[in-house]
Parts: C-alpha cells; sequence; structure tokens
C-alpha cells in the first residue's frame, strides 16, 4: 500500500521493518501527517514474510520528529528505523525488491526477473523499476485490475479511457484483452514517458494514445459520452472535482471505475458523483484503499448557478 502519490525528486529515504498491522499504522499515521506532494509513505510485504515500511522525502526529513511520531506504534524498535540520501532513480527499484507477481484473473503483472512463472494463457504484464506510480502491487492499482476482469465478463467495451495511467498497468491490460485503442492520459509527463515505454515492451504500443494534460482536458480524453469503460486511479480531492467532466465523457450505459481513496473518503466521493448521475454499483476494499464502481442512475445532476 501506498499514501500519496511519489515525490518527482526523492531525495531521503526511511526505511522500518515491522509487523503487518503496525506497518499499516504508520502508512495511516504518516500519510495524515506529510503532504502527500511532498512525502510518498509505502508498506509492503517482502518475499521473506517481513513487513516494511519505506517513506520518500523530497528533501532532508526531521530525524528526530519522525522517530517520536512513531515511537508510540511501535515502541523502541523504531530506534532501528534507517535514513539515508538516494538518488531520483533508486526509490522505486527499491520499493519492488522481493515483490511477488500480481495476478488478476489472466493477468499478471510482473517484473523481468519473473518472466518465468508466466502461464500460457497469461496476459502478462510486465512492469520494472521506473519513476512513476502503478507496480499492480498497490491495492488501488489491483482494485482496477480486477473490476477490469469483471467488465470483460461482462461484455467487451470498445472504447476505454484511463485517467491518470502512471505507469500505464490499466491501458496496456484493456489493449492486450480488447486489442482495441486505450487513451490513457496522466498530469506527470514523467509518468506519460514511462507508460509509453511499458506499452511499448508489452507489445501494446499500437493501441495505447497517450496524453499528458490534466483529468480529461486533451482532445484524445474529450469526447462526450464516448467512453464506455472509464478508469480515474488517482486521489480523492481530485476525483471529486473530476466527477463533472468524468460524466461528461461517460458513456450512457458505461461504466466508471474509481480508485485510489482511503475508505474514509468513500461518503465524500460517491455524493460528488451521485450529484452527477452516477449510483454506486459496487465497491470493494483492499489494504484500507477502496474501489467503486458507478453507473448512470444517481440523483439528478444538480442545476449550475
Amino acid at each position: 500500500m501506498l499514501e500519496g502519490l511519489p515525490p518527482h525528486k526523492p531525495t531521503h529515504s526511511m526505511r522500518l521493518a515491522a509487523d503487518e498491522a503496525s506497518a499499516k499504522a504508520m502508512v495511516e499515521l504518516l500519510g495524515e501527517f506529510f503532504d502527500p506532494a511532498e512525502t510518498a509513505v509505502a508498506a509492503f510485504e517482502a518475499a521473506d514474510g517481513r513487513w516494511h515500511l519505506e517513506v520518500y522525502f523530497s528533501s532532508a526529513p526531521d530525524e528526530a520528529a519522525i522517530l517520536s511520531l512513531l515511537r508510540p506504534i511501535v515502541g523502541d524498535a523504531v530506534d532501528a528505523a534507517v535514513f539515508a540520501p538516494i538518488e531520483v532513480k533508486d526509490w522505486v527499484r527499491a520499493s519492488l525488491e522481493g515483490l511477488k507477481p500480481v495476478r488478476a484473473g489472466r493477468f499478471l503483472v510482473h517484473g523481468s526477473h519473473d518472466r518465468e512463472v508466466v502461464r500460457a494463457n497469461d496476459i502478462a504484464i510486465e512492469i520494472d523499476a521506473a519513476l512513476a506510480f502503478g507496480t499492480g502491487h498497490h491495492g488501488t492499482t489491483l482494485g482496477c485490475l480486477l473490476e477490469l476482469v469483471a467488465e470483460l465478463k461482462r461484455g467487451r467495451p470498445r472504447h476505454v479511457l484511463d485517467v491518470g495511467t502512471g505507469t500505464g498497468i490499466l491501458a496496456i491490460a484493456a489493449a492486450r484483452a480488447l486489442h482495441e485503442p486505450v487513451v490513457a492520459g496522466d498530469i506527470d509527463p514523467v509518468a506519460v514517458a514511462v507508460a509509453r515505454a511499458n506499452a511499448r515492451l508489452n507489445g501494446a504500443r499500437d493501441h495505447v494514445r497517450l496524453y499528458a494534460a490534466p483529468g480529461v482536458q486533451h482532445r484524445l480524453a474529450a469526447r462526450a459520452g464516448h467512453y464506455d469503460l472509464v478508469f480515474a486511479n488517482i486521489l480523492a480531492r481530485p476525483l471529486r472535482l473530476l466527477a463533472p467532466s468524468l460524466r461528461k465523457v461517460l458513456a450512457p450505459q458505461g461504466t466508471l471505475v474509481l480508485s485510489g481513496l482511503l475508505v474514509r473518503d468513500v461518503p465524500g466521493v460517491v455524493s460528488a458523483y451521485a450529484s452527477q448521475g452516477l449510483a454506486l454499483v459496487r465497491r470493494a476494499e483492499r489494504e484500507g484503499w477502496a474501489t467503486l464502481v458507478l453507473r448512470r442512475g444517481g440523483a439528478a445532476p444538480r442545476p449550475r448557478r
């Protein structure tokens, strides 16, 4: 699990081994304490079964203050925390070490070191360390992948949009499964570059159409009533702000999948989309994060003032 988006230029890290409950509690606490645009907090289970907390800072942290903040959770074990300067390219590579392949139906997200685990009928998506958010191990990305599996059982959407694509996993998965063009965008040009490279690596270059812009503010995405399936895996506040524009591009019978929000943020996000005529039809929770599936049928849109 990861609280907030990774800083573009992380300069320092902190690492600490802990039990699962403590690691998740520290993610929750640090996610509340720090600005998510400046600090990313991750907790994951390594191959050896131990849980690890990792924090990435955009500037040198106040080590004493952080240790004091975490001490009530893990006691004197916090003194084993390791602070260190890092290079820009190292933070994702460090966080991926020891992570296992992730499966969602036929989709298998794996690193280059795990190619041998791919089965004959898998739709394998290879994602290695890069400066962008989305490895498939995070509860939000996995939640969206599982909803893509569910949607493919319902039918075959022809027009798919992935807003906040990160490393491009969802767009690549949809393109590989459907053999149809998928539009994907991100506000971060670095993420778009990474997604483009990943699409090329995974044989989806000709089907993934990428753009760099906020939300759907690009000619590829801003097509009223066009998209049968829309993913938006971002954060709660931008999801609320995007409600009118995402409703506008969603086809009348389309499905909207939202993720990147903590469980406590669900009511506010659901309310924002209900006011746009979109009803919640399903929700799932993984690692403290929620994934929402919405379709038209909620309250009528509020009149403009």
